[in-house]
């Protein structure tokens, strides 16, 4: 069964879910969008790995080394070596935290061209910090690339990214950022609100080409429809937390769990 909330469902914002929330999402899109636009284009999920420098207090060893296999100068085969010479141990330590964002990318078939980037922000594209900078900088590369983005932020916790130098935050729960490179400085921001029902949005392409759309409220309803997210999320209230009146508005739509 699809989502039950008309909109966004909050509860699956929290921390633990969204993650393969957001990997499910992603390649709905791109399923949505490949028979639209596959005369002309080709439609990929693509990844990025940000890498985050951690805090001194936040490293963790990874164990000691001891032994490698080496080979001899004097001989073919290989032979156990000690890496450090005693009373040289150490510990390896990890320094840093990698992980996967995906996204999509619309290509021109002729000539394999970036052609638009359709991004759903994660938490951390939004936590002031080194992968909030690097994705500012990625952001600001691809628009100066002459390469269009679509920029969805379905996630109400976490200061929202700047849209310009001299342009504030948007003041929303949800938003959608469509930036045509033809049209520039000019760009489009969807405005979605918690009780609203998510939009269909236009999906730039070449100019000759119009738009591919994607309706984000059937997204949803999908990824919901095909995970199992109604076993897991219900447990505990959303985090971030619901204002009073929006979480007794949202009392209504929570489905009858079995005891």
């Amino acid at each position: 069964m699809p989502s039950p909330f008309p909109g966004m469902n909050p509860y699956l914002e929290r921390a633990d879910q969204w993650q393969d929330f957001h990997t499910r999402f992603i390649t709905a899109v791109a399923e949505m969008l490949g028979p639209q636009v596959r005369a002309n284009y080709l439609v990929r999920v693509e990844d990025h790995v940000p890498i985050h420098e951690l805090p001194e207090d936040r490293r963790e060893p990874l164990g000691r080394p001891d032994v490698a296999v080496a080979r001899r100068p004097d001989a073919g085969g290989p032979v156990v070596a000690p890496v450090l010479d005693v009373g040289d141990e150490i510990e390896l330590m990890m320094s840093h935290d990698e992980f996967l964002q995906h996204h999509v990318e619309i290509r021109d078939r002729r000539n394999r061209e970036v052609v638009t980037v359709i991004k759903l922000l994660s938490t951390s594209n939004k936590k002031p910090g080194d992968v909030r900078d690097q994705y500012l900088n990625k952001r600001r590369q691809t628009l100066l690339s002459g390469t269009n983005l679509v920029e969805i932020d379905l996630l109400r916790g976490g200061p929202r990214l700047p849209l310009g130098d001299d342009k504030p935050p948007p003041a929303c729960d949800y938003y959608a950022f469509i930036y045509r490179t033809h049209q520039q400085p000019k760009a489009r921001l969807v405005r979605i609100g918690l009780r609203e029902r998510l939009p269909t949005i236009p999906v730039p392409l070449r100019p000759e080409d119009g738009d591919a759309r994607i309706d984000l409220q059937a997204i949803v309803n999908r990824v919901y429809d095909t995970g199992t997210y109604e076993a897991e999320i219900y447990g505990a209230p959303p985090d971030p937390p619901l204002s009073q009146e929006d979480a007794a508005w949202a009392t209504a739509f929570l489905p009858q769990l079995p005891g």
